[in-house]
């Protein structure tokens, strides 16, 4: 499940980056050649941007590539390090439910609403669904991280290596 899962986050990330940078260069072709701007251009790209940026967080998160102050870590031992571990991961958790409710209320506002982009004129809880989904691939991956940081932890004794 978790190769599986792996493999479509990084699918995922290649599909959007590259339909973003075609996008974007057939729109800047467009104002160079034909003087004429692609409006919708910029309503696609900053969605996809967002779902991107999620679906990155999430790959990071798996990888352990996040931005940390680990200071406080590095120096304490046992079970201090465990806690720290678990607070890291309680916090991220509440963060990406908050992100998960939020995003969940957003999309079911936009559907009731009937919103549709400005320019394409399609349904925006479309784009809004990257918030709640990658809410989920980041909560998961933040459960998943802390387990195996937690069980590392307990596996060495909590010791530095």
């Amino acid at each position: 499940m978790d190769r599986v899962l792996n493999r479509l986050e990084e699918w995922i990330v290649a599909i959007v980056m590259s339909i973003m940078s075609i996008i974007a260069f057939a729109n800047i072709l467009s104002r160079g050649l034909a003087g004429y701007s692609l409006s919708f251009t910029e309503e696609i790209t900053i969605n996809l941007f967002v779902f991107l940026t999620f679906v990155g967080t999430s790959i990071g998160v798996r990888q352990n590539a996040h931005l940390g102050f680990s200071l406080i870590f590095d120096r304490v031992n046992g079970v201090f390090k465990k806690g720290i571990t678990l607070l890291v991961g309680l916090l991220m958790g509440i963060l990406f439910l908050i992100l998960l409710y939020f995003g969940f209320q957003m999309v079911l506002y936009q559907m009731e609403m009937g919103q549709k982009t400005p320019s394409l004129g399609w349904p925006q809880w479309l784009f809004s669904l990257a918030m709640p989904v990658g809410a989920i691939l980041c909560l998961y991956r933040t459960i998943q991280a802390t387990i195996m940081e937690y069980r590392e932890e307990s596996g060495n004794g909590g010791e530095s290596v």
